[in-house]
């Protein structure tokens, strides 16, 4: 992954990587605007994703993709560790590997981009850095019978018919068969078994799901 964005000011760019075991100056500043900057437009991005989402419930979710090792995970795929400019000591311990440091370059390389282009070239910045991980992150919130609800919907198709097709076992461990049936855009159903009908029938509805955006990517 590379950064898509071209600096007027390299030494900007420079200035981000600089961390404060080389001296002053370094990126300590830039990191306390990018800190902000980062949090406001991951917050909108969260906004716009989740119309229905609480305060608390947007907070939780900004919390899983704004932190130390979230944005350490980001600067690696970047490469920064190999741009970073440490002192003696970080370069002996390795301070091109620690999360925090390189957390915090990215930050500082984002308060760069602001004040080399514009708050608009930064806001793209971010978007491009975590559309897919919103994206991610909304999927992994929402169950699988939901999910498909939603995409059918979305194709203005019928929804989902849950059948209980057969239950067996003991009482204390019961197993549950489930049928997932749709109608549309062609028929096609997909059965589950689990220790709990609701299991049995999300993990029908992931097959069904699956199956579905198969389908349309081959079409």
């Amino acid at each position: 992954m590379t950064l898509n964005y071209r600096f007027c000011d390299p030494e900007l760019a420079a200035l981000a990587l600089t961390h404060r075991s080389v001296g002053k100056p370094n990126n300590e500043r830039l990191e306390f605007l990018g800190d902000a900057l980062l949090g406001a437009f991951v917050a909108e991005m969260l906004y716009e994703a989740h119309p229905k989402a609480s305060e608390g419930e947007l907070s939780r979710l900004r919390a899983q993709l704004v932190n130390g090792q979230a944005l350490a995970a980001i600067a690696r795929e970047l490469e920064l560790g190999d741009a970073l400019k440490l002192g003696p000591g970080e370069l002996k311990s390795g301070g091109f590997r620690r999360d925090s440091i390189l957390a915090d370059a990215f930050e500082a390389l984002l308060a760069a981009v602001f004040l080399d282009g514009g708050l608009d070239d930064c806001r793209q910045v971010v978007r491009e850095l975590f559309a897919e991980r919103i994206a991610a992150l909304q999927r992994s919130s929402k169950d699988a019978k939901t999910r498909l609800q939603e995409w059918l919907q979305g194709h203005g198709h019928a929804l989902p018919q849950y059948e209980l097709v057969d239950s067996h076992g003991e009482d204390h461990a019961k197993v549950f068969d489930v049928r997932c049936t749709v109608t549309e855009p062609q028929p096609f159903s997909a059965e589950a078994s689990g220790s709990s009908r609701r299991q049995a029938e999300q993990d029908a509805a992931d097959s069904v799901l699956a199956h579905l955006i198969e389908q349309s990517r081959a079409a």
